[in-house]
This record gives C-alpha cells, structure tokens and sequence, in this order.
C-alpha cells in the first residue's frame, strides 16, 4: 500500500471509529428545530469520567425532532416531528457503535405539532402530546422497535384565561407514571394535569376518576416529574414562572397541592418562560429552566414534606434553555441553549445541589432535547 492509499485508508478509519469511544461511554442524543444550523437529531459521546462531550455529528435527518425519548432496551429511539400540517413520530433503530440512526418507519401522531413523546416501562407503548391541536395518542410499539397505529387518541377541550395562549387545549407533556398504571399529561391552555389509566399491551388510554388537577389560572403547566417514592409531583408552570408541588397518591392517581414557588429573583422584571424540570436521582434537589433569565433555578427538597426551598440561580451561559439534562450518575448537568445554539456542560455537586461551569460546551443547531442512552 502507498503512502496516499495509505493515509485514505487511516482517515476512513478515524471517521468511522469518531463516534465509537471507550468502555465508560455513553451516547447522548439531541433534538432540535431544523433550518440553516440543523438537519435532524445529533448524537455526541459523553465521558461520565470528565463531563466531556465529543463533537456532535448529524445521526438521523429528520424535521424538526424537537423532542426524542429511548426505548428502555437501550437500542431505539423515538422522535417528534412537530409540524403544524400533521404531526408524525418517528421509530429509529440506534447503530451502538457508531451512534448513528436508522429509520424504522413513521406514524402519524395523532394530532398537529406534536411536542413531546414518552415510552412506558414495558417498551410496548408510546405516548404523544399534540401541543397544537390539544391531543394525545397512544402509539404501540412492535418487538422490532417499529410504531403502529395510533391506538388511543384523545381529543382535549377547554381554555383558561389568558387569551392569546389558552384560548383552547395545548397538551404539552405525557408520561407514564413510576408504576406504569396511569399516565399524566400537562395541559397548557387548560391549566391541568390530566390523569388517564395506561393499558400499554393495547396501548389504551381511559380518563382516571379523579381526572386532572388544576393549578393557578394562566400559570401554563409545561413539564413534570415524579419524586423518587412517587409520593409528590413537580410541575413546571411555562407562564407563570413557577412550579407546583402536589403530593401524590399512587393508589388512585390523585392529586392536592402541597406548594407553589417562582423560579425567578423577585426583582426581575423582563419577560420570562419556563420550559424544563428535572429532579437528582438522589431526589435531594429540583431543577427548572427559565427562558429570559436564562438559567437554571436549583431548590432543596423535603423529602418528608415535599416541599421546595430556594438554592440559588446559575446562567446557563447562553440563551433560552428550553431544555436540560442530568446524567443518570448525577454529577453533570447539560444545558441546551436553544437561542444560541449552544450545549453547555455543568458539573454538579451532589451534597449541596449547586452547579459549577465546566467550560465544556458544544455547538448544536436549536438544541431543544437532549436523551443519555446507556454506557457503550
């Protein structure tokens, strides 16, 4: 072999092998809103070791994947693609050793701008809310990762009172919950949590007796996120910039709010939304995203109680963090900067809940979700 051939047959190598990385490694998915900077979902290595995170490469061409969840098998994922002529979800099988995506097929989701999926504990069912038409679906999902039919589809109804955003239904969330008996969905333009019984083998969804609780007119419920007994949930409110605390009762699904807290300064003025809640897997400390204060409010957590005190705020170092995402260790925060197309790394102290810049960030068009998947 010549020097030329062989200096080709090394680069071919290197290319192939950029994604692959060591033992200890996991890979990181993000989705985004595509245009000029973005073609679809990104995959980088994570090195749990350091917080590093390696250069992000185009995995799947999709539009507009603005949010992507794994399969508990560690070997699909499932993506949005939030347009407003017809929703679709998307089934890729993950290629573990080069992080790349491969399209399984897709389904439509049941609904207009769909902005948010989930899979159950079992891996048969995915679950979809349609923000712009107010719905959710329940998709099953075939032993090959592949997505049929939409099995389920709910058609929500009612407004709240700010009429620019909450003249009718934006389902904005769903989830299974811990016991994979019920699944919740966040109802922005109805100022409810909505409550229905989960049959993932048929992918059913029933309304639940009792069927939604409600928070603070116009407060725009986003997100939420179990406690680690189930005993309380945490809902970040997108309008008013603060989060609900409920105590949980898991027998039948039922709701009583225990508290609600801003997650901005009290002297802070500008406009400001809320996007991303996330709990520490020690359940310790409680994390919320703020879109024009731009950063991460931290609070400490009664674990008996509930209830959230007041840590501190951290910039994100970037512009409108409409997501973020914990490490399943529990030791680095990654902010995805959706303004400034920017994924910054934080490292995280487990004892007092603070984040520390690590001066780490990578370059992604729009990041608007980022998904760990295992170490490979």
């Amino acid at each position: 072999m010549n020097l030329t051939c062989l200096g080709i047959f090394i680069m071919t190598v290197n290319i192939g092998l950029s994604l692959a990385g060591h033992a200890g490694e996991s890979l990181v998915y993000f989705g985004t809103y595509t245009g000029a900077k973005s073609q679809g979902i990104y995959v980088s290595r994570f090195d749990p070791a350091t917080g590093k995170l390696g250069a992000p490469e185009l995995a799947a061409e999709i539009q507009n994947p603005s949010f992507i969840a794994a399969h508990p098998d560690g070997h699909h994922l499932y993506a949005c693609g939030e347009t407003s002529g017809g929703g679709t979800v998307g089934a890729f099988s993950i290629d573990s050793k080069t992080g790349k995506l491969v399209l399984l097929n897709k389904e439509h989701s049941g609904g207009n701008g769909p902005c948010h999926v989930s899979v159950d504990a079992t891996g048969k069912c995915l679950l979809v809310a349609n923000y712009g038409s107010g719905s959710i679906a329940a998709l099953s999902i075939h032993g090959d990762g592949r997505l049929g039919e939409a099995a389920t589809h709910i058609q929500h109804h009612g407004s709240s009172v700010n009429p620019n955003r909450q003249a009718g239904p934006h389902a904005h969330f769903i989830t299974p919950s811990p016991d994979n008996r019920f699944a919740l969905t966040c109802d922005l333009g109805m100022d409810k949590v909505l409550v229905y019984h989960l049959d993932p083998n048929a992918a059913k969804l029933v309304a639940n007796d009792p069927p939604f609780a409600l928070v603070t007119p116009g407060s725009g419920p986003r997100h939420l996120v179990f406690s680690p007994d189930s005993k309380f949930i945490y809902v970040i409110n997108e309008m008013g910039g603060t989060i609900t605390v409920f105590s949980y009762a898991a027998t039948n699904a039922a709701m009583t709010e225990v508290q609600t807290i801003s997650t901005l300064p009290k002297d802070f003025a500008t406009n400001n939304t809320c996007a991303e809640i996330a709990l520490h897997p020690n359940g310790k400390f409680l994390y919320g995203s703020n879109r024009g204060h731009d950063s991460i409010a931290i609070f400490a957590v009664d674990q008996q109680t509930g209830k959230l005190t007041f840590v501190e705020h951290e910039s994100t170092q970037g512009r409108t963090p409409r997501h973020f995402a914990i490490d399943p260790a529990g030791r680095w925060l990654l902010a995805e900067n959706q303004a400034s197309d920017s994924v910054v790394v934080f490292a995280l102290n487990p004892e007092t809940g603070k984040l520390k810049p690590t001066g780490q960030s990578i370059t992604v068009g729009s990041p608007v979700c980022a998904v760990f998947v295992g170490e490979k």
